[in-house]
């Protein structure tokens, strides 16, 4: 397993023992208090035990390499596993919407204590450090099952502070916001939840390469002297990478082998410049001043 892989694996064990913690006092600390808000902060969390032991499994599948029925390697178990993350996000924060909208028509009785602070401030703390761990390594490796537990602790670190002022504020005999505070909770979860959820379908669905990246990559080959004309470019992703094809046009008086050590050029330097390439196809064709082949 390469460095990658293990990084990812340390983050999500770290994410499930963090946010097992997290539930666990939310959870008794929000039954005691029948906090709407923290008993809503605490599913949260244990979505994002599940969400990490799917990080996980994930990872651990997706570090295989290619053998002879996955040419292409595992790569995009990170994005199946993602699309799972996703769905089970949906089911919790549906009935969690639920249950808020019914707290504000029937209000629950609410009892204030210091605690609430405390598991705030501890959840603020806790997020914030796992957050900046794992969005370091998401950066580094562009992983999107590391990146989907680095915006979920950021989240978490935005929604709890948002509690916190509810709690703060129910300090002082106002306790209306913390239902609110519980409805908006679950609606954010329900909208990061959908982001994960296209950004995986997208990537299942061989969707193309960023336009930004192909028009790199365009430039790249033109760059090459010996290239008259680029054309036919495709691309689709091979796990966490992609794949892409072009035609080149190259001068017809040149050799076979010529025509070829070019293409070998381009694609190498594509390789070792762009990142997100895993394979390059460059298919060679003759290029004529009066016209291209088709």
């Amino acid at each position: 397993m390469n460095t990658k892989f293990k990084k990812i694996k340390v983050a999500s064990i770290y994410g499930m023992i963090g946010n097992l913690f997290l539930f666990l006092i939310k959870s008794s600390i929000g039954l005691l208090t029948n906090s709407q808000a923290m008993t809503i902060d605490a599913f949260n969390s244990i979505s994002d035990v599940i969400t990490s032991a799917i990080t996980f499994l994930g990872n651990h599948i997706s570090s295989k390499p290619r053998d002879a029925d996955h040419n292409y390697g595992h790569g995009k178990a990170e994005y199946i596993y993602s699309l799972i993350i996703s769905i089970v996000m949906f089911l919790l924060t549906t009935n969690l919407i639920y249950s808020s909208l019914k707290n504000l028509v029937i209000p629950k009785e609410y009892t204030y204590s210091p605690w609430l602070i405390i598991v705030c401030l501890l959840t603020i703390i806790l997020k914030l450090l796992l957050y900046i761990y794992t969005a370091k390594i998401a950066r580094k490796y562009d992983n999107l099952l590391i990146s989907s537990n680095a915006i979920d602790h950021r989240n978490d670190c935005v929604l709890t502070t948002l509690n916190l002022i509810s709690v703060l504020l129910a300090s002082k005999g106002i306790f209306t916001l913390d239902s609110l505070v519980g409805l908006f909770i679950a609606v954010w979860i329900f909208a990061s939840s959908f982001q994960i959820f296209k950004k995986s379908y997208d990537v299942l669905m061989d969707k193309a390469i960023d336009t930004k990246i192909e028009e790199h990559i365009i430039d790249i080959v033109n760059s090459f002297e010996e290239v008259k004309s680029v054309d036919h470019f495709a691309s689709s992703p091979i796990g966490y990478q992609y794949q892409i094809s072009m035609t080149i046009y190259v001068e017809g008086k040149l050799s076979t082998i010529a025509s070829y050590e070019i293409a070998d050029r381009i694609k190498n330097f594509i390789l070792s410049s762009v990142p997100e390439i895993r394979l390059t196809l460059i298919h060679v064709k003759p290029w004529k001043n009066d016209e291209l082949n088709d």
